[in-house]
């Protein structure tokens, strides 16, 4: 069963968001393989203290981007493979990159400022 000892909420992302990038992060992390467990979405919202919609809609869009498989009356679990582990490994990684760049241009860094300071943060 995937544990979710380590979901910290965030204020100004929609709840269903952040779970399905703890579930993401999780896969790139190797920390959810193939076949693991969900818990169910009425045991997640009673954890996190949601709305059970709200678990439904993460779980919805994990079974659309085919990483879950779920069946009426039972458990919902992972479905990986190397290559949509790749893909949600190039997904996290752009989207952040994305937000780190977005970050810097607003602060006034210039490209070879902005390339310097992650050189100095690689090592």
């Amino acid at each position: 069963m995937i544990s979710f000892e380590g979901f910290r909420m965030e204020e100004g992302i929609p709840i269903y968001q952040q779970i399905l990038l703890y579930l993401k992060r999780g896969v790139v992390a190797g920390e959810i393989c193939n076949g693991d467990e969900l818990p169910s979405r009425r045991a997640l919202s009673a954890l996190l203290g949601v709305n059970p919609n709200t678990v439904q809609k993460a779980y919805r869009q994990l079974e659309d981007e085919g990483l879950v498989h779920s069946h009426t009356g039972a458990k919902s679990c992972m479905v990986l493979d190397e290559c949509q582990t790749a893909r949600i490994r190039a997904e996290l990684l752009e989207n952040d990159a994305k937000s780190v760049v977005q970050a810097m241009k607003q602060m006034g860094l210039s490209k070879t400022e902005a390339l310097r300071l992650i050189e100095d943060f690689w090592d």
